[in-house]
């Protein structure tokens, strides 16, 4: 069973310590699992609807442009054309070296069974729970718990959650660890010492502080500081405000994180992303996400090197797309249809999956989003499939409810 460390609880027995816990409120949690085997998985969860249609282009259909305008073609400033079909969002142009190198991929015209009522709570609940509908949602773990717990020999360290409850994706009965870039823990060392003393009839919560020291820092390390508690009040400003990792961005330093446990024991690793609700000045918003999206897996791939990266595969998926057409706000509404990003040493990329259902109005969905024409989590489950060897059967009945997996798209080498 995972321990969550109750964060009440957690700050009753810090203020006896006499420490400065930064606890803000968790923006983008990042959850663990070890799993046997050497193959790597990390789930980025895109929330607020990535618009598919902009991100990757498809102005190789006729309808395109009456929807879009001109794909923006042309210059080291424009789109990057990938098959004659398809073209690439500039803010990822990074990432074309892993596109040349077979380890980038999409799957285009996507969605989860969720239909119609387009909100975000209910499509991301519905994306992490991994089910067919929304009625039996309320309760239930997380699609990669289920995973966890259809893997032998699973295990986990000590879980405690600061500032925010856990992710859906990963909760559940089967183990894991949590970590966010905003727990980090001043101690001096008298207090650390008087924390022994004090939790030493505590095994549980002794077990839960000591992790929680491990890694407070998003390298691994204990964070010990001296002197007074104004003193370590203002050490603890400057590590915030002075040079080094404290300046890097939320998404590089959740990645890095990830990426070293991911190294170590660590085999599943999921985390998020937010920005993507889209609904004014898209051409604003949408390239400082992408860049973000960007950063994040060139900073896994960075990380992990070599025979570790060359076992990942990186899956980047969204609650839905959105409106075919941009709105009178130069953006686009919640839709339907929309995109996933694939990325890792582990896959064979280069490609774009996708059955193409076409742009004209009478085939968009309900006239006005990119119509789906497969289910997200059909290549999820292949994914599970190759990775860790879970059966078909296992994921169409118990991971994913009610799945077709359908043909295999060939993800993994």
């Amino acid at each position: 069973m995972t321990q969550i460390l109750n964060r009440r609880a957690f700050l009753a027995r810090s203020a006896l310590l006499g420490c400065s816990l930064a606890a803000s409120p968790l923006v983008t949690p990042v959850s663990l699992a070890a799993t046997p085997g050497e193959n790597r998985l990390v789930v980025i969860l895109l929330r607020g609807g990535m618009d598919g249609l902009d991100v990757l282009r498809p102005y190789g259909d006729p309808a395109y442009s009456a929807l879009r305008g001109d794909a923006g073609l042309g210059g080291p400033e424009g789109a990057i054309d990938l098959d004659g079909f398809y073209a690439l969002h500039p803010a990822l142009r990074p990432l074309m070296p892993l596109w040349a190198a077979g380890q980038l991929g999409f799957a285009h015209a996507v969605s989860t069974p969720y239909r119609d009522k387009r909100s975000h709570f209910d499509g991301q609940d519905l994306l992490e729970a991994g089910l067919p509908e929304l009625g039996s949602v309320v309760g239930r773990d997380g699609w990669l718990n289920r995973v966890l717990q259809n893997l032998d020999n699973t295990q986990a360290h000590t879980a405690y959650a600061i500032g925010r409850d856990q992710s859906g994706v990963l909760g559940g009965d089967a183990p894991f660890q949590r970590w966010t870039p905003e727990a980090d823990l001043l101690l001096s060392p008298q207090a650390i010492k008087l924390a022994s003393l004090i939790m030493r009839d505590d095994p549980a919560f002794d077990a839960a502080f000591q992790q929680a020291l491990s890694i407070s820092d998003n390298d691994g390390d204990a964070v010990a500081m001296t002197g007074t508690p104004t003193d370590m009040m203002s050490q603890n400003a400057g590590r915030q405000t002075q040079g080094g990792k404290k300046n890097q961005s939320l998404e590089h330093r959740v990645a890095e994180f990830a990426g070293k446990r991911l190294r170590e024991e660590t085999r599943i690793a999921s985390f998020s992303i937010n920005g993507w609700d889209t609904h004014q000045r898209q051409d604003r918003a949408l390239p400082r996400a992408l860049t973000r999206l960007s950063d994040t897996i060139l900073t896994l791939k960075n990380t992990m090197r070599g025979p570790v990266w060359n076992k990942t595969t990186i899956v980047a998926v969204t609650e839905f797309g959105r409106t075919a057409r941009m709105n009178g706000s130069t953006g686009t509404d919640h839709g339907t249809g929309g995109l996933m990003v694939l990325a890792g040493g582990a896959m064979r990329g280069g490609n774009v999956m996708a059955d193409w259902p076409g742009l004209a109005t009478e085939q968009l969905y309900a006239q006005r989003d990119l119509m789906p024409t497969r289910d997200v989590r059909a290549y999820l489950a292949w994914v599970l499939h190759s990775q860790f060897g879970l059966p078909v059967s296992t994921l169409e009945q118990t991971i994913f409810p009610d799945l077709d997996m359908g043909a295999a798209p060939g993800i993994i080498r």
